[in-house]
């Protein structure tokens, strides 16, 4: 008996042969890669493997050179805007409209998702409580710290209860208690059917919160499937260097022996002579200060 072939539609995201090139350098290669809706998926891989590139093209912020994007089974291409409405995506922190206080913030994404302003203000005061910035409700973005800079983006891509939520590491700078409720929010939203996908460079909180997972190196997928399929038996983080390289034995540099050697005072040998070698000290004091 023959196993159908999957289809895009079913998927949360399927991406085929995507590529992009920037001059010379080609970003991504030839990718393709489908994430089940409804898993929390992590995307991993070495700076400037083309985890971002990736997401910007799938998301709609990004035209590609060449290849396919579907979102629920719609092509993300021939209709931005109606792919648009199904995702969530967390803006960087240079992307807020940080002259707004918190509360002020919310309402306006939520009403720039076509929501009514008082469903939009009640939603906001629900996600500044779980996200612990209500006592910052009235306080300018701006004046932020950067954890809870990080968790109003957050707060900003879920006001409108998308299907799909893009995040880009989304747990930087959040402190651990702030970072596990934040978890415990993804999860349960997962949970409801909802899908997740996360890039980070954090291995055991993949490990921990993922489903699935994609290792991407030089803009191509190198293995993607659930967490124990790729991990193949090993720890992920073992396995994500086996599968991009790039490990090397410590340099063993001479001098970097935190003074063992000799105090971390440098003596004989050092360049010049006398009093006047470096780091030296005379005890005659200078022309000018007889």
């Amino acid at each position: 008996m023959s196993v159908p072939t999957p289809s895009p539609a079913d998927f949360a995201v399927s991406i085929s042969s995507l590529t992009k090139t920037f001059g010379s350098k080609r970003a991504v290669d030839n990718l393709s890669l489908n994430i089940p809706t409804g898993s929390f998926f992590g995307l991993v891989g070495p700076n400037g493997a083309g985890k971002t590139t990736t997401l910007n093209m799938t998301t709609g912020l990004l035209v590609p050179d060449v290849g396919y994007i579907s979102i629920l089974g719609n092509d993300v291409w021939s209709d931005v805007n109606r792919a648009k409405r199904s995702i969530g995506v967390m803006p960087q922190a240079d992307q807020l409209f940080d002259r707004l206080t918190g509360s002020q913030l919310l309402v306006y994404s939520g009403m720039l998702r076509g929501m009514k302003r008082a469903e939009a203000g009640a939603r906001s005061r629900d996600l500044l409580h779980a996200f612990d910035l209500a006592d910052a409700a009235d306080t300018m973005v701006s004046d932020y710290s950067a954890g809870m800079t990080k968790k109003i983006s957050l707060a900003t891509a879920m006001i409108h209860s998308p299907r799909i939520l893009f995040l880009d590491e989304p747990f930087e700078s959040v402190d651990p208690v702030s970072s596990a409720n934040l978890r415990d929010i993804l999860l349960e939203y997962a949970q409801t059917g909802g899908t997740v996908i996360v890039s980070s460079h954090v291995m055991a909180l993949v490990e921990k919160m993922c489903t699935h997972v994609a290792v991407i190196d030089k803009g191509t997928v190198k293995a993607a499937g659930t967490i124990a399929d790729v991990a193949a038996g090993e720890d992920l983080e073992d396995r994500f260097l086996d599968l991009v390289g790039g490990r090397h034995a410590a340099a063993h540099i001479s001098w970097l022996d935190g003074g063992a050697h000799d105090g971390g005072v440098h003596d004989e040998g050092a360049p010049g002579d006398g009093d006047t070698r470096a780091g030296s000290v005379s005890s005659e004091p200078s022309e000018g200060l007889r």
